[in-house]
Parts: C-alpha cells; structure tokens; sequence
C-alpha cells in the first residue's frame, strides 16, 4: 500500500505529548500485522518484545452484542452509586452530551448480584473465556488470576502510565492486562494507544517524590518526559467488535482524546497475574483478597458487594467522601514510606 493511501485511511490525531500522530481508521487485512499471529510462539514472541499484542476475533460478535445490550438495560438506568476506574471511588453515572457512561466502573465482578446478575454472568464469562485462557497460558506459561476488571463506555481519555506503578504481580513485572473491544472502535472515540518497548524502560517507583497519594501529578509528567527522551512511537490500533489488546504492566499506555463524541467505545478490560504469584499494589503492598474460581481462572473480588461488611464501607464512602478520601491518601503515604 502506498502511502497515499496509507493516509487516506487513517485519521490525524493529538498524541499525549502533544504531537500530531496518524492512527488507522479501520483493520486493513491486506497490511495488518497482527493477522498473521497465529502460533503461542509467534503471539509471546511478538509480546515480548512489544510489550503488546492484539489478537482478532478472539470473542464471538453474539457475546459482544449481549454484553453491551445488557449493559444498556441493566446498568445505564441505575441511579446509586458504583466503583469507577479513574478514581476507585463510588460514583454515580455520568453522561456525556451524547448518552455515554464516561465514568467508568471498576471490577465488575463485585457489583451486587441482585441489580447485576446478568451482566456479571456475561462479562466474567467474556473475561475468562477460553480463548483469553489460552493466550495467557502461552504468555504465562500458567493458569491465570483475574485481580481487576473494567467497563467503559465513554471515553475519560486516560492519561500516559505504566500499570505496575498502580498494580502488578509480586513478580514485578509479569501482570499481562487485556481490553476487549465489544464493538467497532472509531478513531477519534477514544482509542486505546501503546508505546512499544516501552516496558523495558525502568521508571521511578512509587513513593517518595513519586508516590500516588500526594505527588501522583509529578509521576505522569515523568511518564511524558520519558516519552520525549527515548522518541517513543505512539501506536492506537484499529480494533474491531472482538479483537483484544494485551499488554505488559510495564508498557506505557493509555486512551487518546476524543473528537468525535458521537462514537462510544465499549469495552472489558481485565488485569492478570500468573497463579502463582500475588497481587501487588503501588509496587509495595501484597494483596490477599477473597477470590473464586470461574472456569480456567480464578477470580480476586476485591470489594464484593454481596457482602454487607462491603455494603457498609461504600454507605460511608459515599455520606462522608472528603474526609474518607484523605484518610485513604494517608494510609497510602504510610505504605509507601
């Protein structure tokens, strides 16, 4: 393909750093290198040493159109609150001008059974499907635990970052994540990005003049210096309704802007680590959480809120939030000393 046509198929956008970067606009099976992955060897070959890998068509278009559906029926019209990704705080909806969720939830599995059950039934199963088994069994070399999920819907344009600064595996390093696009993917929806070999750059740890709880500012304006040192290249992968991300903990990555908000961009994401190991949180802290096992994986419930001890911490999230925050911000800080 020319590169001519190269250009009419893709779309000019903002990169984090402020730089104009072309993304394509859709899967073109005549170039897409992806496609042609089809061995375990080929796939932890290429994730090695990327950082990520994607993979087509690795969940049926039927699972994907009932999760979004049952989203839209079940979880779009409640009105309480909910754990969100961006701030691990409960949250109600928000929407944007177009009718999107744009706060989006955090680990699906322990919404309330009684509200959710279908949704949760049909997002573990999309999130612990075989095909997922065996992709992390070859990058693995194991079984795999489940330590986190997400649902989005909009777009919160999620700044630069490596995971491992926020989770990881107890062996730093080996926590592999997953988004799982549920449905066509537009270019100026919010498109997952990556910065390839990334994850062998070593960052500054969390604590200290970097830690989350005071200083989380200072860690994302070092993530874009290291960005600019090494000329990292920003990629944003066309993927369509069943194609799947996997990426390092260490890879650098996050979600482009949005500029054209018309466009929603529904999706699962998932963090795992392999069995054996633990769940390791701001690169400090070893996470023993309740966990069950659902078909090859097992799966960590960090805050099941079938539990009413869960219930009740969420009720005084939510009635005394400012000073809930900052006592959860000083026993980060003491973590991190």
């Amino acid at each position: 393909m020319s590169s001519i046509e190269e250009l009419e198929n893709s779309t000019r956008i903002k990169s984090p750093t402020g730089a104009d970067v072309w993304i394509p606009n859709n899967v073109d099976t005549q170039v897409d290198q992806y496609t042609s992955l089809k061995t375990s060897q080929e796939i932890q070959a290429y994730y090695n040493n990327n950082g990520y890998v994607v993979l087509r068509n690795l969940i049926s278009s039927d699972l994907c159109d009932q999760a979004r559906s049952i989203f839209k029926s079940q979880v779009k019209p409640y009105s309480g609150y909910l754990y969100r990704q961006a701030s691990g705080n409960p949250e109600k909806h928000i929407f944007t001008e177009y009718g999107y969720m744009l706060n989006s939830l955090l680990n699906i599995q322990d919404l309330p059974t009684s509200e959710f059950s279908d949704f949760k039934d049909l997002g573990l199963q999309i999130l612990t499907h075989a095909n997922m088994h065996q992709v992390l069994l070859a990058l693995f070399g194991e079984p795999a635990r489940i330590i986190q999920t997400m649902y989005f819907e909009g777009n919160p344009s999620t700044w630069a970052h490596q995971d491992t600064y926020y989770l990881d595996s107890s062996d730093l390093g080996k926590m592999c994540a997953a988004w799982i696009a549920v449905e066509d993917i537009q270019p100026g929806a919010g498109r997952f990005y990556i910065y390839p070999g990334s994850h062998k750059i070593d960052l500054s740890k969390n604590g200290g003049d970097f830690d989350i709880a005071f200083n989380h500012q200072r860690y994302k304006q070092l993530v874009i210096s290291i960005i600019k040192k090494y000329q990292l290249e920003c990629r944003a992968p066309a993927l369509n309704k069943g194609d799947v991300l996997f990426w390092n903990a260490k890879t650098i990555h996050g979600s482009l802007e949005t500029t054209q908000p018309q466009y929603s961009r529904s999706s699962f994401t998932a963090h795992y680590v392999p069995r054996s190991t633990q769940c390791l949180q701001y690169q400090r802290r070893l996470l023993t959480r309740k966990s069950k096992t659902i078909g090859n994986f097992e799966v960590d419930y960090p805050k099941d809120l079938d539990e009413f001890r869960n219930r009740l911490i969420m009720h005084l999230e939510t009635e005394y939030p400012s000073q809930f925050l900052f006592l959860k911000r000083l026993a980060i800080k003491a973590t991190l000393k």
